[in-house]
């Protein structure tokens, strides 16, 4: 009886994988500052990170739905759970705060001097924003139609949610295969978007900022689009109950962030930061 279980909290086995993320976090980490700086294997020691977060990533999940399957996701773990989310999604948006600064730090504040080689010079038309001469993305005509593609994998997430919700299988299935193709035709739609560009990524704060906050956005939509993946496949298995679906719910959490950001990210970048320039095309 010394050693009966008297309370709903879930007490973790010692597990080696939060050292392991953090050794892995570490290397691909060193591996992009070196790769950055043209060290030699850079770019080796980054992708080795790289696959080892990967698999800190899959083999703690997957624990995780162990845990789940044995009954140790109590009413008090999943609320737990969920503040987990809650404060992950909330460090995503200031990450994303960071990019905005930099974007409107930019844009009204923008220097036409240049520093190389630890001379000043003045760039010819770059004390406005966009730069002077510089050719734009329409943004009325392929962010336009990723804005309302990630708007309409929205409304499929959440009636794959509500389905879950009210015992309908097939519709959560359906509901996951629409917001996971729709998810893959917006990263189709804007990697044709960067390749035809009219700027490029480096040598001016415009395409730096643009690439780095629009880019950003798109690997958390692969990510997204992964974790949907994820779901639908535990969803064929018979995973996911009305009563508890953190899982599911998550995934759900995680998109919905996605499709916000995409709003201010179109609203403030394609339409506001591209206002009066020559448009590409």
């Amino acid at each position: 009886m010394a050693g009966a279980k008297n309370h709903e909290y879930h007490i973790l086995p010692p597990d080696p994988m939060p050292i392991i993320g953090a050794f892995s976090a570490l290397i691909m980490a060193s591996g992009a500052i070196m790769w950055m700086h043209s060290y030699a294997y850079g770019g080796w020691v980054f992708f080795l990170g790289v696959a080892c977060v990967l698999f800190t990533m899959y083999s703690w999940w997957s624990n995780v739905i162990r845990e789940a399957h044995a009954g140790d996701h109590t009413p008090v773990v999943q609320l737990h759970l969920r503040y987990g989310m809650i404060l992950f999604i909330a460090s995503e948006v200031m990450f994303f705060v960071g990019w905005f600064w930099a974007w409107f730090d930019f844009s009204l504040f923008p220097s036409p001097l240049e520093f190389k080689d630890g001379a000043v010079t003045v760039i010819e038309g770059a004390a406005k924003w966009p730069p002077k001469g510089l050719e734009v993305i329409n943004p009325f005509a392929f962010p336009l139609l990723n804005t309302l593609i990630l708007l309409c994998s929205g409304t499929t997430v959440t009636w794959a949610h509500h389905a879950l919700i009210h015992g309908d299988r097939e519709g959560l299935k359906k509901g996951l295969w629409l917001t996971i193709l729709l998810g893959l035709l917006f990263s189709s739609i804007q990697a044709y978007e960067y390749i035809h560009a009219p700027f490029p990524f480096k040598g001016i704060n415009y395409g730096a900022s643009f690439f780095m906050a629009t880019g950003f956005h798109g690997f958390h939509v692969i990510v997204g689009t992964i974790f949907l993946t994820v779901c639908l496949i535990r969803a064929y298995r018979g995973d996911f109950t009305p009563r508890q679906h953190f899982g599911f719910e998550a995934a759900a959490w995680y998109w919905h962030f996605v499709d916000v950001v995409w709003l201010f990210l179109f609203i403030s970048i394609y339409v506001w930061g591209s206002w009066g320039a020559p448009v590409h095309g």
